[in-house]
């Protein structure tokens, strides 16, 4: 891509001090594109990096256009107020794929685990906060924590450029004790990530094309097929941003998706009541017709109206919000019918908190209707990891036909054996506690016809509060479970998962928080990753 020089033009850059980057800024000062440059690292530049742009500047006689150079430390993304991953784009440089490949190299691991705690860096002097941090021994957590403790150390060492005195630390939003940093390796549970959910965040992560707190459809998806001869209709995309400026998304992305349904019908109906109600004040008046404009120079009898057509860009407003929701949860609800997503979710939340099953896992994986292949081996190796007897061989070759005639790939399967071989080793497997879901018959109240949501044949499945390994580890942490009580429990942490996360964990968290009076907590995660993805990355593990 060639620029022409704009030469009476300041330039501002806001690039990653990349090889490549740095190469195209020598080259623009090379060819003299700008009047003046400001160059803005979105992470901290080396000092060899420096001294290559530095050189480029002289050989171009162009020292005094550089006009400032600046670290930014803004090297992570935050997704939530209280969330935040490190890596979208190249995310596979640092996936749970590329920390436990068999072949990896020393120099790899290094180059992996520097980029991690680089990140993090930048998250910490962001937050103007220096951590105490807590991790597990033996794994990539423990190798990024040592990494990110040096860094910090050396950083505070510094007095004179310490990112942490002065001004910089009044900025921090936390208070003056130090926040709890809880590293955690992904391998600490291997269930959750591949968990069918209920909640309406995580639904949408798991089933639809969600990115960046942006869902993308094709829009006349499920409805009814073209006239034979007919050219198909040519799909449309529609986008919708799921941010925090949208008051139901915040207040029900963490609630049970048959609550999700029930509220949008809610929001439906409060809207078409005044909907109606300014059509009624209209005709009384017999103004259908006018426009807003004539309608307010009529006298004080129609304040009443004025106030309801004044209201309506905040009607539109709603209408957009419901329209969004209607949309994006329809299409939840197809997956959830479709797939009968509502089983896996009550069969999996039984494995995990070792209930009683009321029927078997082959009748499952047989079931021609009952999901996709992926579906049914995100099943078994839930099954298969939280088993605390791994199932006889004999069983096993049962089970593997079965899952190879529903058309599963068997990769996945390959992995999880080495891996449960090696935690028998290493430690106890994760135990997700009693949590159990309580089916509650139909929804609580009977939804009226008009509705989008005919959820016939999908169960109200009701969440009992539970935490997952990832809580209960940060919990016995934050509240000093083993430590003689001489000392304060944390009120703020920050839990960060190596090798991946996911919106269950994240949500499992914010609940957890939502207990504790005063606690706040923010998950971080190395890349966000839906089942899907995550299963994707085991079966390259798994493949012979």
């Amino acid at each position: 891509l060639n620029r022409d020089p704009i030469p009476d033009v300041p330039a501002i850059y806001f690039v990653m001090p990349t090889e490549e980057n740095i190469d195209r800024i020598c080259q623009d000062l090379r060819n003299q594109l700008y009047e003046s440059y400001y160059l803005n690292f979105i992470s901290a530049i080396s000092r060899s990096k420096l001294e290559d742009i530095a050189s480029a500047a002289l050989a171009a006689n162009a020292v005094t256009q550089v006009t400032k150079v600046f670290d930014q430390y803004l090297n992570f993304i935050t997704l939530e107020d209280d969330m935040f991953i490190l890596c979208h784009q190249n995310k596979e440089l640092i996936s749970y794929h590329a920390i436990n490949r068999a072949d990896i190299q020393d120099t790899d691991m290094e180059a992996i685990m520097d980029t991690i705690v680089d990140s993090l860096f930048c998250f910490f002097v962001t937050l103007g906060a220096v951590p105490i941090i807590r991790c597990p021994r033996g794994n990539a957590a423990e190798m990024v924590a040592v990494k990110l403790d040096k860094k910090l150390r050396e950083n505070l060492r510094d007095a004179r450029n310490s990112l942490f005195t002065g001004d910089s630390m009044t900025a921090g939003q936390f208070s003056f004790q130090r926040p709890l940093f809880v590293l955690v390796d992904r391998n600490v549970d291997m269930a959750t990530p591949l968990h069918h959910t209920w909640t309406y965040q995580a639904l949408i992560h798991d089933v639809l094309d969600f990115h960046l707190n942006r869902v993308v459809m094709e829009e006349g998806m499920g409805v009814e097929p073209s006239p034979a001869g007919a050219r198909p209709k040519k799909k449309s995309r529609k986008t919708y941003d799921l941010t925090a400026a949208d008051k139901f998304w915040q207040k029900h992305k963490g609630s049970p998706f048959p609550e999700v349904a029930e509220s949008v019908q809610e929001e439906l109906d409060t809207y078409r009541a005044q909907e109606d109600e300014v059509k009624r004040l209209k005709s009384i008046m017999g103004l259908e017709g006018e426009d807003e404009g004539a309608i307010s120079m009529l006298s004080d009898n129609t304040a009443k109206l004025t106030s309801a057509v004044s209201s309506l860009p905040e009607l539109l407003e709603k209408k957009r919000l419901i329209d969004l929701h209607t949309n994006v949860a329809t299409a939840v609800l197809d997956h959830i019918k479709s797939r009968k997503l509502d089983v896996y979710f009550e069969f999996e939340e039984k494995l995990m908190s070792k209930s009683t099953l009321d029927k078997s896992l082959l009748d499952i994986i047989s079931d021609p209707d009952a999901g996709t292949p992926e579906d049914k081996m995100r099943l078994f190796l839930i099954y298969y990891i939280t088993a605390q007897q791994a199932p006889s061989e004999s069983d096993l070759e049962q089970y593997k036909k079965a899952l190879l005639d529903a058309g599963c790939d068997l990769s996945p399967l390959n992995y999880i054996k080495q891996w449960k071989a090696f935690t028998k080793m290493a430690a106890t497997p994760a135990n997700y506690g009693n949590s159990g879901v309580k089916p509650m018959g139909l929804f609580s109240r009977v939804m009226n016809t008009g509705s989008q949501f005919v959820m016939e044949g999908v169960k109200n499945l009701v969440l009992k509060q539970h935490n997952l390994p990832v809580t209960r580890i940060l919990d016995n942490l934050m509240e000093m479970n083993s430590i003689p009580r001489n000392k304060n429990p944390f009120q703020e942490a920050i839990v960060f998962v190596v090798g991946g996360g996911n919106f269950i964990e994240y949500q499992n968290l914010v609940d957890y928080t939502k207990s504790k009076q005063g606690k706040k907590v923010v998950y971080g995660c190395s890349e966000l990753f839906n089942a899907s993805q995550f299963i994707k990355q085991l079966s390259q593990l798994g493949q012979k």
